[in-house]
């Protein structure tokens, strides 16, 4: 099952800015997330505000400014609410997996426009080959718990730490069996540093769009 976490306050996009509403290359954010999710997962769950996202599942989703009904499927399940708002990306991936009735979860950042599809069954596979509880790959900038497998496992983990405020999605990892894929691996497989690149800033934007990217 895929989850697709568009939850964040985009704080640092500047006033006014929701990142999973905002145009990169001709589409919109969070449609290219949905869409992405759709090839690989056979549901797709957004998590994030319910009543933001309520036309991503309605009738009249097709004449919405949000996108194209293209991106309606039988593989869009709904949206679901942090169960600890305000709380980052960790409390994110605790809603994906009690929602979820899925064993193997895939969560992915609304904000990282160039993860591919086949990047995403590249985790799925390794996912499956592992008894992990994480399956999460590892770039030149450090681990990516955003674009990674969670097992059904994981949920009570992320509670205790919500519960005890400590957001930090890493840290949790340390209490369960986790499966990292390296650079090397990942580079193997053809996959660069930009897969992981996140549209966090106007500047990321305009980087992320230039010639020389």
């Amino acid at each position: 099952m895929g989850f697709v976490l568009a939850g964040g306050k985009s704080s640092r996009m500047g006033a006014g800015a929701d990142k999973a509403l905002l145009e990169f290359g001709g589409q919109i954010l969070l449609d290219r997330a949905l869409a992405v999710m759709g090839t690989v997962c056979d549901r797709v769950t957004i998590v994030g505000d319910p009543a933001k996202f309520a036309k991503y599942g309605s009738s009249k989703y097709g004449s919405s400014k949000y996108g194209s009904s293209k991106y309606m499927s039988s593989k869009y399940e709904s949206v679901v609410a942090d169960i600890f708002p305000g709380c980052g990306p960790l409390a994110g991936i605790h809603a994906a997996l009690l929602h979820s009735s899925a064993e193997l979860n895939l969560t992915l950042a609304v904000d990282m426009p160039f993860v591919s599809r086949e990047l995403l069954a590249f985790l799925f596979a390794a996912a499956e080959e592992s008894d992990a509880i994480v399956t999460v790959p590892r770039s030149g900038k450090g681990l990516q718990p955003l674009c990674a497998v969670y097992r059904h496992d994981f949920s009570p983990v992320a509670e205790r730490a919500l519960r005890a405020g400590k957001y930090k999605i890493d840290a949790a990892f340390s209490s369960v069996s986790v499966r990292v894929i390296e650079e090397g691996e990942l580079a193997a497989a053809g996959f660069s540093e930009k897969s992981f690149f996140n549209v966090n800033t106007p500047q990321d934007r305009l980087t992320a769009e230039g010639p020389a990217f």
